[in-house]
Order: structure tokens, then C-alpha cells, then sequence
């Protein structure tokens, strides 16, 4: 069983005891339960139901685990024979989500 979850503008593909990142989630704490309300699409072993715009009655039950800091992205600028070099970084934070149920 999978269902499609929006989640902070994202959609992502969910299934019981996998674990999803997300972007970071100020509002919740480590160990805390959340639930997400926008389920596009169920499917439940063959049964698929797509919802118009969400799936009534179905919900994603899920437990905070962690606020992690993603792989560093380098950002390198460069205009050639203008002596102009710029280089950036940035590391995006993200919150770890296991999912335990999908409620149909």
C-alpha cells in the first residue's frame, strides 16, 4: 500500500515503515506525531483511488525523527578573461519523517 502525500508544497510517494525527507518542519519536534491531510492518490494492493483535488477521510500518520542538514551544493560563477570568480555554497535543511500508517 503507497499513497502520493502532499506535504509543505511537495508531493511525495509514501509506504508504511519508509522514511521520507522533507523539507525542515520548524514546527515540530523530535519524536512528535504528525498527520498530513492532503493525500492526492491511494493505493491499496491494486485498488487505486485518485482524489479531486484530495482523497476524503484519508490521512498520513507520520513520527518526527530527526532535523538533518542535506549535502553541501557548490554554486561556482565565472566570467571568463574578466578575472570574476564567485564561489557559494549552501546546505538545505531537512526534517526525517517515518511513516507509520496510511489510513485509507
Amino acid at each position: 500500500m503507497y499513497a502520493i502525500v502532499e506535504i509543505l508544497g511537495q508531493q511525495f510517494k509514501v509506504e508504511a515503515g519508509k522514511k521520507v525527507f522533507v523539507h525542515r518542519m520548524n514546527e515540530a519536534e523530535v519524536g512528535s506525531k504528525v498527520e498530513f491531510e492532503k493525500v492526492l492518490l491511494v493505493d491499496n494492493d491494486g485498488t487505486v483511488t485518485v482524489g479531486t483535488p484530495t482523497v476524503e477521510g484519508a490521512k498520513v500518520v507520520a513520527e518526527v525523527l530527526d532535523h538533518v542538514k542535506g549535502d553541501k551544493v557548490l554554486v561556482f560563477h565565472k566570467k571568463r578573461r574578466k578575472g570574476y570568480r564567485k564561489l557559494n555554497g549552501h546546505r538545505q535543511q531537512f526534517t526525517q519523517v517515518l511513516i507509520n500508517d496510511i489510513i485509507a
